[in-house]
């Protein structure tokens, strides 16, 4: 997927009012498979995998012994013992060898990515262009749902999910039917305004939403607890990795914590690795900034002491040896104009 097609803005936009697609074939597919599947995720994901129906996902963790996020990913139950997992395209690998090492030889784990591609098809009109693409009368999946839709000679998975903070769907299909899918989209989506969207406007727009990303907000010396995602962790079940430094955290409170905040001030955006002030003291890092199209103003996320993470907090952010005021603010940082 390129930073951009046209414009990080344009692209941005069109996602808010109209639809985009994103290209997300990059991103890893695996296939866990067996009886007793649900029960071997469980060993190994922070969520409750035992809670899913057949065609319904869940956001969650995959952590290591100490609690750390080694990558955070949806697993979909597409059938009685068959779990699809899409996880981030940088940790493919290393989750792969993960779960290889931790779930046991009677299941069977294949990575399908290199045979499949997919799609995010994000924005208020994805609904119209469902229909255009799989039928009037095909019905839409409910919110992290998935199911069989057919497509031309194929079938394809559709699921109720994505990243934007818009109504959508991704779309996943054999690598084989990739152009045509793609080319089919964006034909049938031009009456509704479609654009092809990059990683810029991806980045803006999960940002304005405090979605973190895997690499910059969320890192295997972070934890769930820490990230402020706990909802994603349930720990009534007796076990699974890392849970015992996630049930410590909670016990004694997070040292730090992950925090959205906006610029107070135009001027330059807040970028990652940029520190954090209150009172002249430094109390953390800068994870993700941007200037939000939408907003107008600089936002970003930080992991800051518990201490100064309290909605409201005035803080400074250190951007080019200066020091210019922002504030700690609730999430999501964009909220949709009522209609």
């Amino acid at each position: 997927m390129p930073v951009q097609y046209t414009s990080i803005v344009e692209e941005h936009h069109a996602v808010r009012n109209n639809v985009g697609i994103f290209d997300i074939s990059h991103m890893g597919q695996f296939i866990v498979d067996g009886a007793g599947a649900g029960d071997g995720l469980n060993s190994i994901l922070t969520n409750n995998a035992g809670k899913l129906d057949a065609g319904v996902g869940q956001y969650t963790f995959l952590l290591n012994e100490r609690g750390g996020i080694i990558d955070d990913l949806i697993v979909y139950r597409i059938d009685d013992q068959k779990y699809l997992l899409v996880v981030n395209a940088a940790r493919a690998d290393e989750d792969f060898a993960w779960l290889r090492t931790h779930l046991t030889e009677s299941l069977s784990l294949t990575s399908r990515g290199a045979d499949f591609g997919a799609v995010a098809i994000q924005g208020p009109h994805t609904i119209a262009l469902f229909h255009e693409l799989f039928g009037k009368h095909v019905e839409l999946p409910a919110r992290n749902h998935i199911c069989n839709v057919p497509f031309n000679t194929t079938n394809v998975l559709v699921a109720r999910t994505g990243y934007t903070g818009e109504d959508g769907i991704e779309v996943f299909f054999p690598a084989t039917n990739a152009v045509e899918f793609w080319n089919a989209a964006l034909e049938r989506g031009k009456p509704l305004g479609i654009k092809p969207c990059g990683l810029g406007a991806r980045d803006t727009l999960r940002l304005e939403m405090s979605y973190p990303l895997n690499g910059s907000d969320l890192s295997p010396e972070r934890n769930p607890i820490e990230a402020g995602l706990g909802f994603f962790v349930d720990l009534a079940k007796p076990d699974f990795m890392g849970r015992d430094a996630l049930v410590k955290t909670k016990e004694v409170g997070p040292r730090e914590k992950l925090v959205s905040f906006r610029m107070k001030e135009k001027g330059p955006p807040p970028r990652p690795h940029y520190a954090v002030f209150r009172d002249g003291e430094r109390i953390g890092e800068v994870t993700s900034g941007t200037l939000s199209p939408s907003l107008n103003w600089g936002i970003g996320m930080a992991y800051v002491s518990s201490a100064h993470a309290k909605i409201g907090t005035e803080i400074e952010i250190e951007i080019r040896a200066q020091r210019f005021p922002a504030t700690v603010e609730r999430k999501p940082l964009y909220r949709k104009p009522a209609s």
